[in-house]
């Protein structure tokens, strides 16, 4: 469902919300079994669209910015949402760490991560009192060569999203929910899983500059790997603890992709200093935070306290 920018969520439309699809038996039994589950063509353009067109103006923004200032040569204005930020970043890093979902705080963002559809989904596993977790990214996968610093962030190790939160949250179960804004495919550097392993637990990781937190390579060696191309408005839901990792983008378009982190209400998230938020309640409807300056006040104080912040437990 798309919501206005300026809506503020009421009670009469949170009931509404409450009221919507189901996953067969099939796939609930598939995910526990793999690990992970592809539910195919579930968001419409109407619910991407407000998404994809935040960030474009964003980028509008600073790209004339940028040129008024004299660090870009040109606002790439007729270049598509799909190569216009590669575009700028051939010619300047400024823009490309400004994108993540903590530091442009969006109110499209902000009204997605209510989205009705993801939150049934989420249900499915994490039952109907539901938090978002702090843990959540929007990921431009540019070109291989073009990342400032000469390492990609969003060039995935083999890693499990326990492995990149603190201990507290070991006890809960956390649902990751990853869906591309433009089509993943291979070329692109689609997400490729382990499926199974996550009945193992948590293993060990390291973390190393250039390389991020990373499971230790000999543990996976033999192992069986599922490549997951994906279509713009498919979602992939994956158990905290199976591995998966993506490739780098070796075509000449930027891969955007979205990830977010949803579990019961009251566990820890793994992030204590970031603010996690309810987003479903059966329960306590009031519970649910519905407007975007509180929730876009919350990360810049929290940023703002903790800039410095180890985020991962691994040494």
């Amino acid at each position: 469902m798309i919501l206005p920018l300026w809506f503020r969520l009421s009670p009469v439309l949170l009931e509404w919300m409450l009221i919507e699809m189901s996953l067969p038996a099939s796939q609930i039994e598939q995910f526990h079994h793999d690990g992970y589950l592809v539910v195919n063509d579930v968001l419409s353009e109407a619910e991407l669209n407000p998404l994809i067109d935040e960030y474009a103006a964003y980028i509008d923004r600073r790209a004339q910015e940028l040129v008024a200032a004299g660090q870009l040569s040109q606002p790439y204005a007729a270049e598509p949402f799909t190569r216009r930020l590669a575009c700028i970043t051939q010619e300047t890093n400024q823009l490309y760490p400004e994108l993540d979902i903590m530091h442009l705080r969006g109110q499209a963002t902000f009204a997605f991560l209510h989205n009705a559809t993801l939150l049934a989904l989420a249900e499915c596993f994490v039952g109907p009192e539901i938090i978002c977790s702090p843990i959540l990214h929007l990921r431009p996968k540019l070109p291989n060569g073009l990342t400032p610093r000469g390492s990609d962030p969003h060039v995935v190790h083999w890693h499990q999203d326990a492995g990149v939160t603190w201990a507290e949250a070991d006890p809960h179960f956390i649902l990751t929910v990853w869906l591309p804004l433009v089509d993943a495919t291979p070329e692109n550097g689609c997400l490729r899983v382990i499926p199974g392993l996550h009945k193992a637990g948590l293993l060990p990781h390291r973390t190393k500059r250039g390389l991020g937190t990373a499971i230790h390579g000999d543990l996976l060696a033999h192992r069986p790997i599922v490549t997951l191309p994906m279509r713009k408005g498919s979602v992939l839901l994956l158990h905290k603890h199976t591995p998966h990792s993506s490739s780098r983008n070796s075509t000449d378009t930027v891969r955007w992709s979205m990830d977010i982190r949803y579990q019961a209400t009251g566990t820890a998230t793994g992030r204590p200093f970031y603010p996690h938020f309810v987003v479903r309640s059966r329960a306590n409807l009031a519970s649910v935070l519905t407007d975007h300056t509180t929730w876009a006040t919350l990360w810049r104080e929290a940023l703002a306290a903790q800039p410095n912040v180890r985020i991962h437990r691994w040494p």
